[in-house]
């Protein structure tokens, strides 16, 4: 029997670890990997066409799946690609291997062609960031990177030059049992008993809720029930709390809307759980604030806090709703559910008038009608820029949707990339890219990675010939849009010279028919809507010194305009406010 060599052990390891596919672009360094690849039946190579949209794949895999995915890239360029998608993984919290192969181990430091030094580039964006620098180091140093990025939740970066891939194995090498998942966390009693008390003593509590509510919805709800708090959520917690959910006050931030920037002011306590939310603008600095969160780095970063839990919202609030006292009285919270209500219907409006005669279409239509035609259980990838504004306030959660974008570290042309790692986790489950024309231009050719592998992804582009948002940021700062006009093609035949299938919609009365065609096509599409460039609608009340990138008003943000259906949820739980 023939000995392995490295690349056949790493790849051995990495299907031991669950991975079942690496995203990339070969090249030199790492052709050993890529051929042993191509003889282990239980892996893919996933050919894209540019190692961004790799990191990006695989880190939209990972929030999908919640295992580990990977991705690589060949010495120098290659790997130095990777970085944007492995910034935007690591932030999102995603466990992601990344392979940065490199020179020959002899040239190292010697300025040979296409040298970098990985093991620095990747520093910032990672757990685990080593080079194996002989076979001795395998398999340990392999294993240590993927139970650093399971067991930490991000990525790991392994470095490998090529001869050191090529070389045999070293035999008898220790390999352990590999953690392939992370466990839950309980804060101590101690913690449980001081949040006790600080619920039981406060008149009016307001849940602030982020991603780290993933999978604690019940628990949530029970929580909001028996003390009467109203629950807003930041854009990362949107999927994994708004729907059914009785007590919803709807979003605070940058793009947020309804009450639940009030909510979070008018209350005396504040209990943030699992949101590392950005922007302390928007929280209050004179209520009490307690954070739960499962990373401990992230507890008080964002705004003073009176108490700081370290531990799963999930156990955390199994272990405090059971000592909590009940409430009977609904007083705070009714009055912020009359106030949500009261500010959806007041912006839906906007949008709800004669659009289906309005040209360039209405950017707020397309995402209304894409949310009532898309499957309940679709995943929607969406690209930074306004695109994050249309999926905040149109699609609706409803806990078998997700919704994955770049919305911790903000790249551009996120949605296309992340469309195809989520596409390959399940080919009959719909995938709809959200894109901008900014963002699907930026990395436009792994469009032919859809149509190579056939992959089912439909591309909804929202092209209004500009970057909306900067334009936006200029208009807000008093500046003139400079430098933000894009010549675009028609997208549909360049999807269609691709070999996909691509509909140009210009008139309001032809985008269902043209999302409904797309859908029903068995593989890949683009749909190119041409939407209105001016459609940005400012509050008239922005003050100077509100302004800092973008405005913040006592109860507004900079954007206001529909909500969709959220607006019907909103009505219907006030059908348990009591009326006078």
């Amino acid at each position: 029997m023939a000995k392995q060599n490295v690349a056949e052990q790493f790849v051995d390891i990495l299907t031991r670890a669950g991975i079942k596919r690496l995203y990339g672009v070969v090249g030199d360094s790492l052709n050993p990997v890529v051929d042993a690849i191509r003889r282990n039946p239980s892996i893919d190579w996933i050919h894209v066409r540019h190692e961004e949209t790799a990191a990006f794949a695989a880190g939209a895999e990972a929030q999908i799946t919640g295992n580990l995915a990977a991705c690589a890239g060949s010495c120098g360029p290659g790997n130095l690609h990777l970085i944007n998608g492995l910034y935007d993984a690591h932030r999102s919290m995603a466990p992601v291997l990344a392979l940065a192969s490199h020179i020959p181990s002899g040239e190292i430091g010697l300025g040979y062609f296409q040298e970098t030094h990985p093991e620095l580039l990747f520093q910032e964006c990672s757990h685990y960031n080593e080079m194996i620098s002989n076979p001795e180091q395998m398999p340990r140093l392999l294993q240590t990177a993927i139970q650093h990025a399971i067991g930490r939740g991000g990525v790991s970066v392994v470095t490998m030059p090529g001869d050191i891939a090529s070389r045999t194995a070293p035999e008898k090498t220790a390999e352990h049992a590999l953690v392939t998942s992370r466990p839950t966390v309980r804060p101590g009693d101690d913690e449980i008993d001081k949040l006790c008390r600080m619920v039981d003593e406060a008149k009016r509590v307001t849940l602030f809720c982020g991603s780290g509510t993933a999978g604690a919805h019940a628990e949530v709800m029970e929580f909001a029930e028996k003390v009467k708090a109203p629950v807003g959520h930041a854009l990362r917690g949107k999927e994994w709390i708004q729907y059914d959910n009785p007590y919803d006050v709807g979003m605070s931030g940058l793009l947020g809307y309804g009450a639940a920037y009030e909510a979070t002011h008018e209350c005396d306590l504040l209990i943030l759980l699992g949101t590392d939310f950005p922007y302390n603008a928007f929280l209050p600095d004179d209520v009490k604030i307690v954070q739960v969160d499962v990373r401990p780095e992230h507890l008080g970063r964002r705004s003073k806090l009176d108490l700081a839990v370290w531990g799963d919202v999930r156990e955390t609030l199994r272990c405090l709703t059971p000592r909590v006292k009940p409430r009977s009285d609904r007083k705070f919270l009714d009055r912020m559910l009359k106030k949500h209500a009261d500010a959806l219907e007041g912006v839906v409006k906007a949008y709800t008038r004669k659009v289906e005669k309005h040209t360039p279409i209405h950017p707020e239509y397309v995402a209304s009608v894409l949310d009532e035609m898309a499957d309940e259980d679709a995943v929607f990838t969406v690209d930074t820029g306004m695109n994050n504004v249309w999926a905040a306030r149109y699609l609706t959660p409803n806990g078998r949707r997700r919704v994955i974008g770049s919305f911790s570290h903000g790249s551009m042309a996120n949605a296309l990339p992340q469309a195809i790692g989520a596409q390959f986790v399940d080919r009959e489950r719909q995938v709809v890219a959200m894109s901008g024309d900014g963002g699907f231009s930026m990395l436009m050719g792994d469009f032919l990675t859809l149509v190579q592998y056939d992959l089912p992804v439909k591309v909804v582009l929202f092209n209004n010939s500009s970057l909306g948002m900067v334009e936006l940021e200029m208009m807000v700062g008093g500046l003139p849009a400079y430098g933000t006009t894009n010549k675009n093609p028609d997208f549909a035949a360049v999807a269609r010279a691709c070999g996909a299938y691509g509909v140009r919609v210009e008139k309001p009365k032809q985008l269902q028919a043209a999302l409904k065609d797309a859908f029903k096509h068995k593989g890949p599409a683009l749909v190119d809507v041409v939407t209105d460039p001016n459609a940005l609608s400012i509050p008239p009340k922005i003050k100077a010194d509100m302004v800092t990138g973008f405005a913040l008003s006592a109860s507004k943000v900079v954007l206001d305009g529909g909500v969709g259906r959220m607006l019907q949820m909103a009505r219907s739980n006030l059908r348990n406010v009591p009326r006078p």
